[in-house]
């Protein structure tokens, strides 16, 4: 499972950001968003998983992964969010996976694919932001390619389709302009403020994202670039539709190569 929803577009516009509202004046931004699930366009690009011979390997993971599918807690390396991954064959068609950080369970999910091998359902519970609501929800996989033969049935690369449901706590945020500052808050934990000129902030509470830039592109439109130790892992468009009932965001992760959008209505 990729552990956020999100960043988005560098455009050309970089250079011309206009004057912060004055403090008096509310911004299209102010208030509390929440995802529409009926309104998200997924990633193009398939993920790749590999279960064969008893090890399970999540090819697109970044960086990839390569553990024992004995249901044993297997060390990685170079994830933020968990340090361990235990992945339990249940039958033919399922896989259960933990993940830890530090001994502690950060997601627990399961992958079940359909009898025809043609679509996937998926269902988890995250706490990778150290919520003390963890995120949970559920989903469906479209098959993009089959696995080699004599591999298990999660084998292949895999689309997500959609999101049957998702927890309120990760599909609402609530932003806020004063001045020239752009501030972000999350049920989850995570939070910021930063100037609407570019320059780095520290982001709180996502072991994924150190710090976050903010510029101001016009009234409605912002965009947010997130970074992890320095590196650009996301950058998102946040435009707020003129009669400020609806804000769409378009995403770039940087980290996996992909794109996605959605909208959030306001609350």
């Amino acid at each position: 499972m990729n552990k956020s929803l999100v960043a988005v577009l560098l455009g050309g516009l970089l250079g011309a950001c206009l004057m912060p509202s004055p403090a008096t004046a509310q911004s299209a931004f102010d208030g509390t968003w929440k995802i529409d699930l009926k309104k998200v366009e997924m990633p193009k690009k398939p993920d790749v998983l590999l279960l064969q011979n008893g090890m399970y390997h999540c090819k697109t993971c970044v960086p990839p992964v390569s553990v024992k599918a004995d249901g044993t807690d297997q060390p990685v390396s170079g994830h933020p969010y968990y340090d361990t991954m235990a992945v339990t064959v249940v039958d033919d068609h399922a896989i259960h996976e933990i993940d830890k950080k530090d001994g502690k369970v950060i997601s627990d999910s399961t992958m079940t694919v359909a009898v025809d091998g043609k679509t996937a359902n998926f269902e988890f519970t995250d706490s990778s932001n150290n919520s003390t609501d963890p995120v949970t929800g559920n989903g469906t996989m479209v098959r993009v390619a089959k696995g080699p033969a004599g591999a298990h049935a999660v084998s292949g690369s895999w689309r997500t389709q959609s999101y049957g449901s998702v927890s309120d706590n990760a599909l609402t945020r609530s932003y806020k302009v004063d001045g020239d500052t752009f501030s972000m808050s999350a049920p989850t934990g995570e939070s910021y403020s930063a100037k609407m000129d570019g320059s780095d902030a520290p982001y709180k509470g996502d072991p994924g994202a150190t710090s976050v830039s903010v510029r101001k592109l016009g009234q409605r439109v912002m965009q947010e670039t997130a970074k992890r130790d320095g590196k650009v892992i996301s950058v998102a468009k946040m435009t707020v539709a003129p009669d400020g009932r609806s804000m769409t965001i378009a995403v770039d992760d940087k980290l996996h190569d992909t794109h996605m959008s959605f909208v959030a209505m306001k609350q």
